[in-house]
């Protein structure tokens, strides 16, 4: 059985960001593994395409074997535990600079039925800190995945953005959803 990745919703809003992300992390694991949790049913539409939606919180759902990745634990994820988890959960947040550990106060603190799992210290979007998980669970380890520490996305002639988050590298370049290089262009 593949693992179900689950994207606790815990923005105040659908924000165009979110559902950027959100389209290529079903991209990364298809949408029949990825359930969407905390979603207001007004935001279903939204992303019911990309995979499972409820307006639960993963807090009050009943999992057993689930792994929630907040980068405050004090153990790593590594491929041995990829048979071992039906689920993996990870918190839909944007990030902030530096990071408030809102995973910690909105998710983690909750979820006493489920293990605690990092992928670094540093701070990752949502849909790299899937890609992430989801090549550990094919048996890579978290070593032999290379990354950049923040990326700059070139705006125009002579506008950049930094995006402060951690993002796996393919062939030294960073791996991010075209569409969401758009949505920073255009913004």
């Amino acid at each position: 059985m593949k693992p179900i990745f689950i994207i606790e919703h815990l923005e105040p809003k659908m924000w165009e960001w979110c559902v950027i992300e959100y389209k290529n992390i079903s991209k990364i694991v298809g949408a029949g593994n990825l359930w969407f949790t905390n979603v207001p049913l007004k935001d279903f539409a939204k992303v019911k395409k990309f995979g499972k939606v409820f307006s639960e919180s993963v807090k009050e759902m009943k999992l057993e074997n689930a792994c929630l990745l907040d980068m405050e634990s004090g153990e790593k994820l590594l491929p041995a535990d990829a048979s071992k988890f039906n689920y993996f959960i990870f918190g839909g947040i944007l990030g902030d600079n530096p990071p408030r550990k809102r995973t910690e106060e909105e998710l983690t603190r909750f979820m006493k039925n489920a293990e605690i799992r990092n992928i670094g210290k540093s701070q990752f979007s949502t849909d790299s800190a899937v890609f992430v998980v989801s090549e550990i669970c094919k048996g890579r380890k978290l070593e032999d995945i290379e990354f950049a520490d923040e990326i700059k996305v070139k705006i125009n002639k002579i506008e950049s953005t930094s995006l402060p988050y951690k993002y796996p590298l393919r062939d030294g370049k960073p791996i991010i959803s075209k569409e969401l290089i758009k949505y920073l262009k255009k913004h």
